[in-house]
């Protein structure tokens, strides 16, 4: 998983703490965590594509969560930022080489590899995990941890 996970995680928890009433610019909250601007950017536009951010262009342009936290998943920051592709993919290696045998002696296809079944079924649990929780269950955490983040946040973009 790439660093933009991490980032577009971050910035969501982010947004909500600004206010509903602001836009944030993809510079701005790139500040925040000193995070290339231009890197963010193609992170939140992502998110924009999957509808979990909006944008407005201009001067008091940027970015606003376009759904309440709680109706967002982080399986759905995941797939917005990475794609729906499957994390494995079985490259059918026990058929290369010397110890390639005959596919109708050795299991037949992909899905009856052991190795490919195995991380499938790893992968479908972990993409459940992350459906099941949503990024307001991050955010009280969050502020549970650092009880003053969203005040310093706040108070730091109204020093724009």
């Amino acid at each position: 998983m790439s660093e933009g996970v991490e980032w577009a995680l971050h910035s969501c928890v982010n947004l909500a703490w600004s206010g509903p009433d602001r836009a944030v610019s993809a510079a701005r909250l790139a500040a925040w965590h000193d995070l290339p601007a231009a890197y963010l950017n193609k992170q939140l536009q992502a998110l924009a594509r999957a509808g979990i951010l909006t944008s407005s262009p201009g001067p008091r342009g940027g970015f606003r969560l376009a759904r309440p936290l709680a109706a967002i998943s982080l399986m759905d920051v995941v797939a917005a930022v990475e794609g729906p592709e499957e994390a494995f993919r079985c490259m059918e290696i026990r058929r290369q080489g010397p110890g390639a045998g005959d596919p109708a002696a050795d299991g037949g296809d992909a899905a009856d590899c052991a190795v490919a079944h195995a991380m499938t079924r790893a992968e479908l649990a972990w993409r459940r995990a992350l459906a099941a929780q949503n990024l307001d269950e991050i955010r009280q955490q969050a502020e549970r941890q650092a009880p003053g983040a969203p005040g310093r946040l706040r108070a730091w973009l109204a020093a724009q």
